[in-house]
């Protein structure tokens, strides 16, 4: 039989080249059924990839994916740009993958297809089915899918997961709870009367840890304080909704401390004191978490809990590339400190 070529495979498909040649090498960003189409095109025609050709075989770039379900936000630039440089460090290729949470993304397959040296998931906690993907052929697996778990399983870092439940998995994160505490101390000792936490929904892992240590600080630095537990989506104008009822009903003379779980729910109270006529921080005192780039720009700029974002994702990196090279990923999580950020909020 005459031998099996590219245009052969791409030609069944009805494709152009180019794009059967991303679609078996997992390069590129095409439709997920494209690039079933082309892998199922090149297992029945049993087409044998010539590496030998021109290009690069699969796994042979020294790869590793940071996978997020957004980019371009002050927390995934974040993230990204602590990634990068770790990965430069390391003399690895970082590429950028994103989970779009659809029934037909095929993110997992497409890793393993490229041969990255290792995936970080930032703020992902993985089904057993991407898990599946990314260490096993899952049965009736094309060739070429096969191929790509013959490398093996590809190891995996959960940076700042969502839930407790990691499936083992090593992970990079912050110290929540500490944080949580060192925001009741200092609104306490700021010389707030009354207080606030809002909280975020889903109450994810981190947010539910910053809130026990918001609770635990402010039992140990004022006993019974009067604490009003309130929920939005972690967005500012969910923040904002929250706690507009709140400030309007704050007395003369009452000083409201608030903790918000993140740095742009903080941002939502700015805007609710500023619609109810509350001054900061003679009425109201803000902490916010994150220390994004965002919160030395608000007015006044916002005292806030800094966690080690770019950090994290370099500790995440690191772990990966020392695996690489034959070393043990770490069995316990890697908590990097936080630490608090006192501006003009309080």
């Amino acid at each position: 039989m005459a031998r099996v070529t590219l245009a052969d495979v791409a030609a069944h498909a009805g494709v152009s080249v180019g794009t059967a040649s991303r679609a078996l090498s997992g390069r590129g960003d095409l439709a997920p059924a494209t690039r079933r189409r082309v892998l199922a095109s090149a297992s029945t025609l049993r087409y044998a990839r010539d590496t030998a050709a021109g290009g690069r075989p699969p796994g042979a770039g020294r790869l590793l994916d940071l996978v997020l379900g957004w980019f371009h936000t002050p927390y995934s630039d974040e993230v990204t740009a602590g990634a990068r440089s770790a990965a430069a460090e390391a003399g690895y290729d970082l590429v950028l993958t994103q989970e779009r949470d659809t029934p037909d993304d095929d993110w997992p397959a497409r890793i393993r297809r490229r041969g990255s040296a290792g995936v970080v998931l930032g703020l992902i906690s993985p089904t057993a089915s991407q898990l599946a993907s990314l260490t096993a052929s899952p049965p009736g697996a094309s060739p070429l899918d096969a191929v790509a778990a013959a490398r093996g399983p590809i190891p995996l870092v959960l940076m700042d997961p969502q839930a407790e439940t990691t499936h083992g998995l090593p992970s990079v994160r912050t110290t929540d709870r500490d944080g949580g505490m060192a925001a009741a101390e200092h609104l306490v000792e700021r010389g707030a009367t009354r207080f606030a936490i809002v909280l975020g929904s889903p109450p994810y892992r981190y947010g539910r840890a910053r809130n026990t240590g918001f609770r635990e600080g402010l039992r140990l630095a004022l006993p019974g304080a009067d604490l009003v537990a309130l929920q939005a989506d972690w967005s500012g104008p969910g923040a904002r909704e929250a706690i507009m009822p709140l400030l309007r009903g704050l007395r003369p003379g009452e000083r409201l401390g608030v903790f918000a779980c993140s740095d742009e729910m903080a941002a939502g109270v700015y805007a609710a004191a500023a619609a109810t006529g509350r001054r900061i921080p003679d009425d109201v005192l803000i902490v916010g978490f994150d220390d994004l780039r965002g919160a030395r720009w608000l007015t006044p700029p916002l005292t806030t809990v800094r966690q080690p974002i770019r950090e994290m994702a370099a500790a995440a990196v690191g772990a990966l590339a020392d695996a690489a090279a034959g070393a043990p990923l770490p069995s316990a999580p890697l908590v990097l400190p936080t630490r608090l950020i006192i501006r003009g909020s309080t």
